[in-house]
């Protein structure tokens, strides 16, 4: 995710202060089948949900992530048994508790949830927006923990499963998610209903979908067809994006060992956006005017933060998508690892912008924020959402870019660039810590990284060296 400062200071303080509550490790989401049904006109949805899971041990009650969700029904079902559920709700920590009266053995089993939500008007889990001539639309922006405001879920980093997401909408309305249109089919009644392919194994916090008044413009790279969406008549603002989104893919795909791996990509200008763009599987978000701009017009430093933006969201299909942090402590590794690579395909695609002295410019700025008093390393505990929301700071995106090209820059961008596929290769569809990929390049580079990194990740503030002269007779001694 694209964070702008007076984003982060907006969005920390409209998260929530809920009390710390991990999910116990009962069960394991295996699949999400989600049936999202939104009416824009009263700004309300209708969720039909049925989770696969795997029981990990007997139990009469699994615990679920959930916030402003009001549930109808839930039955659970398991060794050819349905029970129906009789739950509980914390607001303040935003789980749901779901008990049995008979437990569930170890192994395979079903929970089915109809519930109602709201489409609120915070611009995160599922809401409201507006384009400027007063269409309705409705999207989601799921991280850090929002999930959770659009259906019941496990949703923590580490519970991957895949999604097969479906959506009722109105005549007309498009829909648009992580994976390409499987079916569109008239109804119930008026509407038409969008079930959308089987995605890859991800987080919770990285399903998408949008639905209103959209049209787009096409183009592919390597095979894969890339769409750049906007509020109508304002598609032809979508080139400069798309152009930028085929060479981006192409590059990254000649640098990485693992090719794109989501079979389409959507880049979509959303007027009302609280970051500056999120990097959902397959359907990246942004603020429409941070993918949007008329060619002849726009200005060259706001093609080179489009751009920019642009490579930082595709560097998350693989550094944070593909491979996904355990918990929000390592959110940097999503963060510096995109904002580290994100100067590279631009450079090579437009040199004459000297994308290598804004990488300075960067580290500049990341030295200052890092000398102030207060400031934190870049791995940090948080348990609760506002302590989440807080991560998302200078220091996860620029002083964890500038540690990572300190790296690069001691090992070799080759020996380096080994190390990275090394750890996605070991880790894709999975999730991953700073300390797998520390190993991961002392391994392959047979230097001693994971030793020398710590250091840098694991204590705030910049490292400063004292020296000191003393003059005697004709020698100086430090």
């Amino acid at each position: 995710m694209k964070r702008i400062l007076a984003i982060l200071i907006f969005a920390s303080a409209a998260l929530s202060v809920a009390t710390a509550q991990r999910l116990p490790e009962v069960a394991t989401p295996e699949n999400y089948k989600l049936i999202f049904t939104p009416n824009l006109e009263t700004a309300t949805f209708e969720g039909d949900e049925t989770i696969s899971i795997r029981v990990l041990k007997p139990t009469s009650e699994i615990m679920l992530n959930a916030a402003n969700i009001d549930i109808h029904e839930a039955t659970i079902s398991s060794g050819g048994t349905t029970q129906k559920v009789s739950g509980t709700c914390d607001k303040e920590k935003e789980v749901a508790l779901l008990a049995v009266e008979k437990p569930l053995a170890a192994g395979p089993a079903t929970i089915h949830i109809t519930y109602a939500g709201i489409l609120n008007d915070e611009m995160r889990g599922f809401y409201l927006g507006k384009d400027d001539q007063g269409r309705k639309y409705a999207a989601t922006q799921f991280e850090a923990t929002d999930a959770r405001r659009a259906f019941p879920s496990f949703d923590e980093p580490a519970y991957k499963a895949t999604f097969d997401i479906s959506a009722v909408a109105d005549k007309g309305q498009v829909a648009i998610s992580n994976q390409k249109i499987a079916s569109d089919t008239p109804g119930p009644g008026d509407k038409h209903t969008v079930r959308f392919a089987t995605t890859a194994k991800m987080s919770s916090y990285l399903a998408a979908l949008v639905v209103g008044n959209f049209e787009y413009i096409e183009g592919e790279a390597d095979g894969i067809p890339i769409r750049v969406y906007s509020t109508p008549g304002k598609k032809e603002m979508g080139k400069f994006a798309l152009e930028a989104a085929e060479h981006v893919l192409s590059y990254y795909d000649k640098y990485f060992s693992i090719k794109y791996p989501y079979g389409k990509l959507d880049l979509i200008g959303l007027p009302d956006f609280s970051a500056g763009a999120m990097e959902n599987t397959g359907c990246i978000t942004f603020r429409e005017v941070i993918l949007l701009i008329d060619e002849k017009q726009g200005s060259s430093g706001s093609k080179k933060e489009i751009a920019s933006v642009i490579a930082h969201e595709m560097a998350h299909q693989w550094f944070g998508d593909l491979v996904t942090m355990k918990w929000w402590d390592d959110v940097w590794l999503n963060e510096g690892f995109a904002t580290w690579m994100s100067s590279k395909p631009i450079e090579a695609w437009k040199p004459e912008w000297n994308f290598n002295l804004d990488d300075v410019s960067q580290t500049d700025d990341t030295l200052n924020t890092d000398s102030l008093a207060n400031t934190r390393p870049i791995h940090q505990a948080a348990e609760t959402p506002a302590q989440i929301g807080e991560l998302f700071d200078g220091i996860a995106y620029g002083k964890a870019a500038a540690v990572l090209r300190m790296l690069e820059s001691y090992l070799g961008k080759e020996t380096f660039r080994v190390g990275v596929n090394a750890y996605i290769e070991q880790h894709q569809y999975a999730n991953a810590t700073a300390a797998d990929f520390w190993d991961t390049q002392t391994r392959t580079s047979k230097k001693p990284v994971d030793q020398i990194m710590p250091t840098f990740v694991n204590q705030a503030g910049v490292p400063i060296i004292d020296v000191k002269l003393q003059c005697s007779g004709n020698s100086t001694t430090v």
